[in-house]
């Protein structure tokens, strides 16, 4: 993953072109499409896994019947596949085994991509003494990820006992026990919704006000406060219960509505990972290509399919990054018309911070100029999860989503546009039969 790094270069001239790509984002299943001559080995598929392959551990029918027609008789996928969840507590492997034992396929953990698998190239962070949230093996999550000098919620609540004090049976009873002094917190890492919300929202907001040291007093508010990383903005996602869950997105909203009440300012993120995000689907698309190549594929991938049930996470990524892939192409085309070559934009080796159009947080994209990037990416919606056609107040012949209540993150500017996806279909082999049958490629 180290030949990654390079491929994260954000350049201005590609974000300003994300306002030229505006208005040619999504459309109608007709003029969206493009013609089937391209023929094989020009597209790739990005699967969601919660309410388009399973509900809770419960397997979709059609996602058994889908996979065992996505491969051939010796196991191997006819095109490169790649599974996208803003899940993110566990480790690859685990998930890869659990998607091949309900799916009845083999699935490598190369094929999956967890909300906070981009961590892996923000190494700027590694070395930092990192408070991390969540649940499951949080520890061994971030060590898999590259950070080295880690502090978990139940090892500050540990250090100092004095801090959790919401539930009566866990605070502390006659002697109150010593307290453990840590290395100052630097960053906080958010991985996925935790299981004591009341726990994790009194300590991480005990280190940011603190500056990293929970166990001194707060003298005075220190702003911005240290660095926060979240993955996972879902606010809900669909298990096996009839309704949708409360997701990650959740507790953020949480987190951020506690912090602002105490403060009187914005919770700020250094980076927001996981869909919607571009950087997420950068991400994706380094391993569609990876996939490719182990299918011995010379060609690079055109087209890449998203496959998802939520309008606010699924659709709108897909959307955004549509969007992404085209104010690329423009600044690629400006650059040449220029004089400029990609080797030389490429050298320019940079992270940089985009201003959401609300100001109100700053939301991490990446890009690259290193090889050719996929022409499109389109979005299809399944009713097999948070959305459903039968929940919506919609005409029954209206075939796109228009949320009037906006879902996503804060930090993101609510664009309706990007939540109407390029086809809507009852499930993921409908989803995916629609893609062969496009692309003139018998799924058979």
């Amino acid at each position: 993953m180290a030949e990654f790094m390079p491929r994260f270069n954000l350049l201005k001239l590609g974000w300003r072109a994300l306002q030229f790509g505006k208005t040619s984002v999504t459309g109608t299943a007709q003029t969206r499409w493009r013609s089937s001559s391209c023929g094989p080995n020009s597209f790739g598929l990005l699967f969601d896994i919660d309410g388009v392959l399973v509900r809770g551990r419960t397997p979709i029918p059609a996602a058994k019947q889908c996979f065992r027609k996505l491969v051939d008789g010796n196991g191997k996928y006819k095109v490169p596949v790649v599974f996208v969840t803003n899940a993110g507590n566990s480790l690859r492997q685990t998930k890869a085994e659990q998607l091949s034992h309900l799916l009845e396929v083999e699935v490598s953990p190369d094929q999956v991509m967890l909300s906070h698998s981009p961590l892996r190239v923000f190494d700027q962070f590694h070395k930092m003494c990192v408070l991390v949230s969540g649940q499951g093996p949080v520890l061994e999550v971030a060590h898999n990820l590259g950070f080295q000098n880690v502090i978990t919620i139940d090892m500050l609540r540990e250090a100092y006992p004095l801090l959790d004090v919401v539930d009566h049976n866990r605070r502390p009873k006659d002697v109150v026990p010593p307290t453990k002094e840590l290395p100052r917190i630097e960053a906080v890492v958010l991985f996925g919704e935790p299981i004591r919300w009341e726990t994790n929202l009194q300590l991480i907001v005990d280190v940011l006000l603190t500056n990293g040291r929970p166990g001194n007093a707060m003298t005075s508010i220190k702003y911005p406060h240290i660095p926060v990383l979240a993955c996972n903005m879902d606010l809900l996602w669909m298990a096996e219960a009839k309704n949708p869950r409360f997701g990650h997105g959740m507790f953020l909203v949480c987190l951020e509505s506690l912090y602002k009440k105490i403060t009187g300012y914005d919770l700020q993120y250094e980076a927001l990972i996981g869909k919607p995000s571009v950087v997420t689907y950068n991400y994706a698309e380094l391993l569609i290509r990876e996939q490719a190549e182990s299918l011995g594929w010379t060609e690079p991938v055109k087209r890449l399919y998203a496959i998802g049930d939520n309008p606010m996470a699924d659709i709108y990524g897909a959307n955004l990054y549509n969007r992404y892939l085209q104010s690329m192409r423009h600044a690629r085309a400006q650059v040449q018309v220029h004089g400029g070559s990609t080797s030389q934009v490429a050298g320019e080796i940079q992270y940089e911070m985009v201003d959401d159009a609300k100001n109100s947080g700053k939301v991490m994209v990446g890009g690259s100029y290193e090889h050719r990037l996929p022409e499109s990416c389109s979005s299809m919606l399944v009713c097999t999860g948070v959305y459903s056609r039968d929940q919506q107040d919609l005409p029954p012949d209206q075939t796109v989503t228009e949320h009037r209540i906006f879902h996503g993150h804060r930090d993101f500017r609510f664009d309706p546009s990007l939540t109407q996806p390029s086809f809507v279909v009852h499930d993921v082999q409908e989803a995916v039969e629609l893609v062969f049958q496009q692309e003139g490629w018998p799924l058979e």
